[in-house]
């Protein structure tokens, strides 16, 4: 389970601190719909939409994801097991219906992000005020991807959001039974070895971090992800591995040759800090780098 994130949604100061629920459903969706892609890594696309006479549904928000995943996004303001079920009936209905999926994205994000649509991983997010282990233990017999994400009111002006469980599709792979301690995944390793080793090092030291880790093929980059991408690791080059974090490059000490802030400048994969990887010792002070955008994730 990752750490509770606060999001802070006005500029006037806290009122009062205790937790709670929403007073309904929507008080819900519409924070998270006029932050989504700040509070989820999702770009907003639709609310309620409608699945059609024949099908008889509304999505509650669709949307896609920062590595252009569909994403399905599913509120309930307490605890309730059907929103897991009604979720993957809406998923079912996306995965017949790509061209009307395409076609919003082309209307709301341009034809460049519809030609990049990543079918491969579509997403459920369910945002509810709590679950149950049954619940926990539904989506991990599911073959697809599905976060469970709890949240609370603090105040007026703050919401805090929390991963309770998070399980990948087919293409998507988790940490389970490869996790390995960021040092001990270098033991044995020659000190210049080939950057192909180097990048299956950064990959079990990634996924190393924590146990909530999901790892996402796209065909540019692979992500790193919790809920939101925290990695991006581009494709070996001859002499070197290029990382992308979502670290602040300013809370950094840049250092020429091994990390640039790429803020605003055009690559592959999400996050403004830049990490080039040449060795096992470049991995080794990587990780502290690592640990500071999964953090921030």
């Amino acid at each position: 389970m990752s750490g509770l994130k606060l999001f802070h949604t006005t500029n006037s100061g806290v009122t009062e601190v205790a937790p709670r629920l929403a007073q309904v459903e929507a008080d819900v969706q519409d924070l998270i719909e006029a932050h989504m892609e700040t509070m989820l890594g999702v770009r907003f696309l639709a609310s309620e939409y409608s699945t059609g006479p024949v099908h008889g549904g509304r999505i509650d928000s669709l949307g896609i994801d920062e590595n252009n995943a569909p994403a399905i996004v599913e509120y309930k303001r307490g605890t309730d097991a059907g929103v897991i079920h009604q979720g993957l009936f809406y998923m079912a209905w996306l995965m017949d219906h790509k061209d009307a999926f395409r076609h919003l994205v082309r209307d709301r994000l341009g034809a460049a992000v519809a030609a990049q649509v990543l079918w491969s991983a579509p997403r459920l997010i369910c945002v509810a005020g709590d679950f149950t282990r049954y619940d926990v233990h539904a989506v991990r017999e599911h073959r697809r991807s599905i976060d469970l994400v709890r949240y609370r009111f603090f105040g007026n002006e703050h919401i805090g959001l929390e991963t309770v469980a998070s399980v990948t599709g087919q293409t998507a792979v988790s940490t389970a039974g490869r996790r390995r301690h960021g040092v001990e995944a270098l033991r044995g390793r020659r000190e210049h070895g080939a950057i192909t080793e180097l990048a299956a090092a950064v990959d079990e030291v990634l996924l190393g971090l924590g146990d909530d880790i999901t790892k996402v093929e796209n065909r540019t980059y692979r992500a790193y992800q919790r809920l939101r991408n925290f990695a991006c690791v581009c494709p070996p080059q001859k002499t070197k591995l290029l990382v992308y974090l979502k670290a602040d490059p300013k809370e950094v000490d840049l250092v020429p040759g091994f990390t640039r802030d790429v803020t605003g400048l055009g690559h592959h994969g999400t996050g403004d800090l830049e990490v080039q990887l040449r060795t096992d010792r470049d991995l080794e002070r990587a990780q502290d780098l690592f640990r500071l955008s999964y953090t921030a994730a």
